[in-house]
């Protein structure tokens, strides 16, 4: 296990680098907006163009991935990140910047992918959750390191400096794990199963021995090879009565993960605050507070997750995140927001999230598709969601203005709401199931497509 840690923590890192490149604009995009003198709409795009990068990098993900190997591309993806974070510091114009955050979110939108389909392949069934969770874990690491190095950085010099050159470094500080993540790469070993998919099985047998044990090792690799005998590749799978279910499950949560607003608060969180009355400095320590709760109950999934399931933890999570939006829309409503309340009110929904779509998400996606689609159809997913990223944080500003927080919130509660139907009635429970287990048990009847009751492993 020690070996799997190892191995699964290195990949994890690239939701580290995702987890820092979505969230450092929160701290810049103020300074921006005065630097560049930009609009509602310009604002938006300022924090949303990462996404369309992040969209065409998902897609392409799971060809490159399927056809050059996973660590490969992992490898391309680092440095595309590094590009676009030193791209994103130094330009003089606000066409510049763009153009380099959507190199950079090509880089996120590869790692987003690839990270956790990495570790699904690697880790035993019975520690997958917690291992596969590992890349949220790292990715809201990010994001909460990503606040202390906005506040120190805006701490360095006055309003002047910040807005001529602290929000450069903001964005050029990220070199610094794009360098570690593309360095540690080089140390962790291909896929298994892709090199199987390639007819290099005896290049994957010392990797499963070191996971597994010989004997494990051995009937894993048959049990793979079986797999993508079954299977023909190609996308049109998904649509096949057996899959279509998957396909619903994993593009349906990967969307409802975005349109629950997570990333309008995590992006905006400095902006939100000002609403309720708070200064700068006050917002931003209270973004800490965002992050620090992000942190610490991600930490509480990853130990829940294979001891309590997938299914439990989104339930439990949606419907504390619904109660938690309706609160905040409310208070806005009132007219005269409570700070407290609604900063309580917006913990209470981050560790929601936290502890239920934020990491459960993720594992479902690496687990729920064949062995020889699955980096194609964790592709699909993953561009799903990140269109739904770019559609909530492009809008989000324009909605505050026009339509008002009240009405943002509540209707971010009513997805929260959907979200939580959704799960209760086509989400299937994976816990403690190998990959091809959960391949086998896809199924259809007559009129429906269901996951076969099969009991945990």
């Amino acid at each position: 296990m020690k070996y799997v840690i190892l191995v699964s923590m290195v990949a994890a890192l690239g939701g580290l680098l995702f987890g820092f490149d979505t969230a450092v604009v929160s701290g810049a995009v103020g300074f921006m907006k005065e630097r560049f003198d930009l609009s509602e709409i310009e604002v938006g795009w300022a924090v949303s163009s990462l996404i369309i990068g992040c969209i065409i990098g998902a897609a392409s993900a799971g060809v490159l991935g399927d056809k050059f190997g996973r660590k490969k591309v992992l490898l391309l993806a680092a440095l595309l990140f590094i590009i676009g974070s030193v791209g994103s510091a130094i330009p003089d114009t606000f066409t510049g910047y763009i153009i380099s955050r959507m190199i950079g979110g090509l880089g996120i939108g590869i790692t987003s992918t690839l990270c956790p389909l990495y570790n699904a392949e690697i880790a035993p069934a019975k520690y997958r959750g917690r291992l596969v969770a590992l890349n949220q874990f790292a990715t809201v690491t990010g994001i909460f390191l990503v606040y202390f190095v906005n506040m120190w950085i805006a701490g360095y010099g006055d309003d002047a400096w910040d807005v001529s050159t602290g929000w450069r470094w903001m964005f050029g500080f990220g070199v610094l794990p794009g360098l570690l993540f593309f360095i540690l790469l080089f140390f962790v070993p291909e896929s298994p199963r892709w090199l199987i998919k390639q007819g290099r099985a005896a290049e994957s047998l010392p990797i499963l021995l070191r996971i597994h044990g010989e004997q494990l090792a051995r009937q894993e690799v048959l049990e793979i090879k079986e797999s993508f005998q079954q299977e023909s590749g190609s996308v049109r799978q998904l649509f096949s009565p057996a899959l279509k279910l998957a396909l619903i499950v994993g593009v349906g949560l990967a969307i409802l993960q975005q349109v629950t607003g997570i990333n309008a608060i995590m992006y905006y969180a400095p902006e939100i605050f000002k609403q309720t009355g708070a200064g700068t400095n006050a917002s931003l320590v209270q973004t800490i507070l965002v992050g620090l709760i992000n942190f610490l109950f991600t930490i509480l999934a990853i130990w829940l997750i294979d001891k309590v399931g997938r299914k439990p933890l989104l339930l439990w999570g949606t419907a504390f995140m619904t109660a938690s939006l309706f609160i905040i829309g409310m208070e806005f409503h009132s007219g005269q927001p409570s700070g407290p309340l609604v900063l309580a009110a917006i913990l209470l929904y981050v560790a929601a999230f936290a502890i239920s779509l934020g990491p459960v998400v993720w594992v479902l996606l690496s687990e729920i598709f064949p062995n020889r689609i699955r980096g194609k159809a964790t592709a699909i997913a993953s561009m799903a969601l990140w269109t739904a990223d770019y559609v909530v944080s492009q809008t989000f500003p324009p909605m505050l203005g026009s339509a008002g927080p009240a009405v943002t919130f509540w209707i971010f509660g009513f997805m929260s709401l959907f979200t939580f139907l959704f799960t209760w009635r086509i989400v299937p429970e994976t816990r403690g199931k190998s990959l091809e287990e959960i391949e086998s048990l896809w199924s259809s009847d007559s009129k429906t497509y269901a996951m076969k009751e099969m009991p945990d492993a």
